[in-house]
């Protein structure tokens, strides 16, 4: 049976159309979607699930992460932004510091 997360977020892979890259995956957003991964695992946030998305079209804020159904939209993300961002969903807030729209 498929479980539907409670929370999805959302990293952007930097994938267009064109066949062309966006910037996020020179700013190692492969390796940021791994560690969110394992890190929502690691702390048992069994109703959160992380993908990659197309390019955001947002390269000079990247890497760009979106977590919905909230609605955030982080900017320059790295493992210690992803960190306060996993806080944040386990706590129910945001990691304002690092919003890119507030």
């Amino acid at each position: 049976m498929i479980t539907k997360p409670k929370t999805h977020i959302f990293v952007c892979g930097s994938f267009r159309a064109t066949g062309a890259q966006g910037v996020c995956h020179k700013k190692e957003s492969a390796q940021l979607l791994q560690y969110l991964t394992e890190e929502a695992a690691d702390r048992g946030l069994d109703d959160v699930m992380v993908s990659s998305t197309g390019c955001m079209k947002l390269c000079d804020h990247g890497p760009v992460v979106v977590v919905y159904p909230q609605g955030h939209w982080y900017k320059s993300v790295n493992e210690s932004a992803a960190d306060a961002i996993l806080d944040a969903i386990e706590n129910d807030s945001v990691a304002e510091e690092h919003l890119l729209v507030a």
